[in-house]
């Protein structure tokens, strides 16, 4: 077994290190991975936090640029710079965004008239996925928690986005439990699934918004009370439902190894559809996610 993890990870090694290679661009060497080759061959890779796209024809490499003007407005140099290379196809290049789909799909599109022989290679989505384990405490905001006690919560949650087109969108479906305590004793399993946006997406920090719209909770709450007769009675209340809550959070991943991170949560913000009883969120969490 162990002979067959070690070939796994080994092939995965070469793989990833073949998948780009060292060029010297005006002076400057750059690690560029390869998307396309043909006729065209197109090249990009994040390089200071940056997306960066070259084009090669006839062994000349060119990098695909959108600068802005003194106008504040972007030039689109890049669709000028296509229109030259492709030329001789008649195909135009006003649609063209500087993507790597929309810029793969040009090429592709490019290479196909040249050569007859030209296969595309499919663009279908790419799922990727990464699993996150996790701590923390929690007030349960959304709760009657009069003396807005924290309580311990952990749990797991399974991230999946597409990797080439929308790689700022995700999706996430969550399990986790909150333990009761003496001070407190209320304790609940939670299913939830939600949606992510990463509006800072770079190769080592990630900082994103959450969004969950759907939970499922199967909750107890032990309550205490004095009745006439001055004696303390106990009542055990138990819940299962379904809410449609659109609960809001941040949240934050630092890369620390090529395939994992350390992701700190801080959830139940505020919802669209639920209370918060007059307490604000205390619900952080702290937890280690890695691709799948």
């Amino acid at each position: 077994m162990r002979k067959i993890i070690f070939l796994l990870l080994f092939i995965l090694f070469c793989f990833s290190a073949s998948a780009q290679k060292q060029y010297t661009i005006n002076g400057e060497t750059l690690e560029l991975k390869t998307e396309v080759t043909g006729t065209i061959d197109l090249f990009w890779n994040i390089i200071d936090h940056e997306y960066r796209y070259f084009v090669r024809k006839d062994n000349v490499i060119t990098e695909l640029v959108n600068t802005r003007g003194n106008n504040n407005k972007f030039q689109e140099e890049y669709k000028t710079t296509l229109s030259e290379l492709t030329k001789d196809s008649g195909l135009n290049t006003s649609d063209v965004k500087l993507t790597l789909y929309d810029l793969g799909n040009f090429i592709n599109k490019y290479n196909a008239s040249q050569d007859s022989n030209y296969i595309i290679a499919s663009k279908e989505a790419i799922i990727k996925s990464r699993l996150l384990v996790f701590g923390g405490v929690t007030n349960s905001p959304f709760i009657n928690n009069p003396d807005n006690i924290n309580n311990p919560q952990f749990g797991a949650e399974i991230e999946v986005f597409e990797g080439n087109i929308l790689p700022r969108h995700t999706l996430f479906f969550e399990i986790k439990h909150v333990l009761n305590n003496d001070e407190f004793k209320y304790s609940t399993t939670q299913l939830s699934l939600g949606y992510r946006f990463r509006f800072i997406n770079t190769e080592k920090f990630i900082l994103y918004a959450n969004m969950v719209f759907g939970t499922y909770n199967f909750s107890k709450n032990t309550l205490s009370f004095i009745n006439e007769a001055d004696a303390i009675i106990t009542e055990e209340i138990t819940n299962n439902g379904f809410d449609a809550p659109f609960a809001f959070g941040i949240g934050a991943d630092f890369k620390i190894t090529p395939n994992s991170f350390i992701t700190l949560n801080y959830n139940e913000l505020f919802a669209l559809f639920v209370d918060s009883q007059d307490n604000f969120s205390t619900n952080v969490a702290l937890g280690y996610k890695f691709n799948l």
